[in-house]
């Protein structure tokens, strides 16, 4: 089957995550990657959590997000290796980068010299801070943005104070605004048959994402502050418990959810009791409803507890390691889990997150070793094993 991006090149000199994350979701709905990187290859190719997978080059973080691509190293500093990227960028539909802005307009292959090549170019640049305004030069990293975005301001507890987020949310809903404003860019020039520039700024995908926070300020006058494991909702029973073995989250946030988990937790008296009578009171008298339905969860694990109460109505979970997730019914069910085989064995990954009916994302090959495809990009191009064999001698490649 058909998957939506297959035909569709993309010459990506994305590196880290934000990028990389944007054109991996690309790649799994079948657009050809041509991950463009130094000769001695990009850093997360060689995070230290393992030293075995560091040595080949291979990397988890990296693994997981550049899946289906093609390998090209490039000495940028060369011009023959500039005169390379003006020839993919003529045959190309997408360019991706996320340099600091004006890298790329350094060396000669910026937007608007290869959308001279290529008018139908669609050129996406990934930055901190987007390619204008007076912090446009200033880089961009997730910890930095989950500060300055708002959302350390509201996670974490009033008595520890803030905290980041336990994974890089910024980048990777960065690159997911990347991702789409890619293929909202393919979509128009089908219709219109002109190229154009996108402009991502990491603050500005933060910000999006905080919508509901920025409303609640610029048309409440609402000031968000450290909530903790509270639901936005507000409710009381949307929090962190806890129980016989740990915590578990209840996500209780309406009345007939209420009364499930109350009738379910046994404690039905608590339904006429005038402190819990509706959300207001239950919100004022939060320590008394609070003690209550810790003494009730105390009485079994935490597990135990998430199928007696999703089974009563009552939305939970328990706290869910990734390792233990991965395995999860449900998602073992929707194989949102994918298996490969490779040289190293048998890896698993995270995949597309959504499904199609026709054609939908796949992961159909690891990461590529540094390099790997190199040989066949310049064949593509015209290159004949004397000249690519000069570029090699000559370090361009």
């Amino acid at each position: 089957m058909t998957r939506p991006f297959e035909g569709v090149k993309i010459l990506d000199f994305t590196q880290v995550l934000a990028g990389p994350y944007a054109s991996y979701q690309l790649a799994l709905l079948g657009a050809d990657v041509m991950k463009v990187e130094r000769r001695e290859g990009e850093d997360m190719r060689r995070t230290p959590l393992s030293r075995e997978w560091a040595e080949r080059g291979l990397a988890p973080a990296f693994q997981a997000v550049n899946g289906n691509k093609r390998s090209l190293t490039l000495d940028l500093q060369k011009p023959e290796a500039i005169a390379i990227v003006k020839k993919l960028a003529a045959q190309v539909d997408v360019v991706m980068e996320n340099f600091r802005p004006g890298v790329m307009d350094k060396l000669g292959i910026g937007y608007e010299a290869l959308s001279a090549i290529n008018p139908k170019l669609i050129y996406c640049a990934v930055s901190g801070f987007g390619q204008t305004g007076p912090d446009r030069l200033r880089p961009g990293y997730d910890g930095k943005m989950q500060a300055l975005s708002g959302i350390m301001a509201i996670t974490g507890h009033p008595e520890t104070g803030p905290t980041r987020a336990g994974f890089a949310v910024c980048d990777v809903l960065s690159g997911a605004t990347a991702a789409f404003g890619v293929s909202s860019a393919l979509y128009q020039r089908d219709r219109t048959g002109k190229g154009q520039l996108i402009d991502v700024s990491m603050l500005e995908a933060t910000l999006a994402f905080l919508s509901g926070q920025i409303a609640d300020w610029s048309v409440a006058g609402h000031r968000q502050q450290l909530s903790g494991n509270q639901a936005v909702s507000r409710r009381t029973t949307a929090n962190l418990f806890k129980c016989g073995d740990g915590h578990i989250l209840l996500a209780v946030n309406n009345e007939k959810q209420y009364r499930a988990l109350m009738s379910a937790l046994g404690r039905e008296d608590t339904l006429t009791d005038p402190r819990f009578a509706d959300w207001f009171s239950r919100n004022e008298n939060e320590p008394a409803l609070r003690a209550i339905i810790e003494e009730a969860l105390a009485a079994k694990p935490a597990r135990e507890w998430e199928t007696i109460l999703e089974d009563a109505g009552a939305p939970c979970a328990s706290i869910w390691k990734v390792e233990e997730v991965i395995d999860h019914p449900q998602v073992a069910a929707r194989g949102a889990i994918q298996e490969l085989d490779t040289p190293y064995g048998r890896l698993r990954f995270a995949g597309s997150s959504f499904k199609l009916a026709h054609g939908g994302g796949r992961l159909d090959r690891m990461a590529p070793e540094l390099g790997a495809d190199t040989d066949a990009v310049l064949g593509e191009l015209g290159f004949d094993a004397a000249a690519i064999a000069e570029l090699r001698a000559k370090e361009i490649v």
